[in-house]
């Protein structure tokens, strides 16, 4: 049997990661976990990433309406046993429940600077005059 060389997630990997995303999406939107910084705020879960094994899910999140994203990842790291704990009804087909890490998603700074760049003077120029190449061909 061969082994896959590309570091690309599998198809079991991506699965596993959206149905860990709505579980745990579900464990905040009730309300279960104690914590008065988690409860006061809108917290989105963008992606989740399973190791290869499935015994680790890291939760990509982004805090909406909070500019200090740090103490909201902490407070998620710290509850993070008790959010494992009541994963298990909605994830009881898996063999072992993943421990739960939690990161900062800042997928959406990378798209705003990209964003800023492409609609720089500098770089609007150049697609311009690409266009004006074309024209004249």
């Amino acid at each position: 049997m061969t082994r896959s060389t590309s570091s690309a997630p599998s198809q079991r990997m991506l699965r596993v990661g959206e149905q860990v995303r709505a579980a745990i999406t579900q464990v905040l939107q009730r309300g279960e976990v104690r914590d008065p910084l988690i409860e006061k705020t809108v917290i989105s879960i963008s992606e989740v990433r399973m190791s290869p094994d499935l015994k680790i899910a890291t939760a990509y999140v982004t805090p909406l309406g909070m500019a200090d994203h740090g103490a909201i990842i902490e407070a998620l790291n710290r509850n993070a046993k008790f959010i494992r704990g009541r994963l298990g009804p909605q994830l009881r087909q898996m063999k072992y429940m993943p421990d739960v890490r939690f990161r900062d998603d800042t997928s959406f700074d990378n798209y705003q600077k990209i964003d800023a760049l492409l609609r720089s003077p500098e770089v609007s120029r150049d697609l311009d005059s690409d266009t004006d190449d074309e024209k004249e061909k």
